[in-house]
């Protein structure tokens, strides 16, 4: 094998590198955004059910944390899909 054939597999070997990183790490991403959406739902049904009067704060304190946790998951998809891109 010459010199530019050898270039040419180990950039294959990284791109390829880049997809399976970015594969796992959006997976990753989703499935942490999945659980923590699940926590904070469970977690404000039982607030409200202990206390219907806190109905409003917690409902707006659960959906700021909802925000948030969406926002980080959305972050780290962007940045697998740049993996891929660069």
């Amino acid at each position: 094998m010459d010199s530019q054939s050898l270039v040419a597999l180990a950039q294959g070997i990284t791109k390829l590198g880049a997809y399976i990183g970015a594969c796992i790490g959006a997976g990753l991403a989703v499935l942490g955004v999945g659980m923590g959406l699940g926590r904070i739902g469970a977690s404000a049904l039982e607030g409200i059910a202990r206390q219907p009067e806190a109905l409003s704060k917690i409902q707006t304190n659960m959906l700021l944390a909802a925000v948030l946790v969406e926002g980080v998951g959305i972050i780290a998809l962007v940045i697998c899909i740049l993996a891929i891109v660069m």
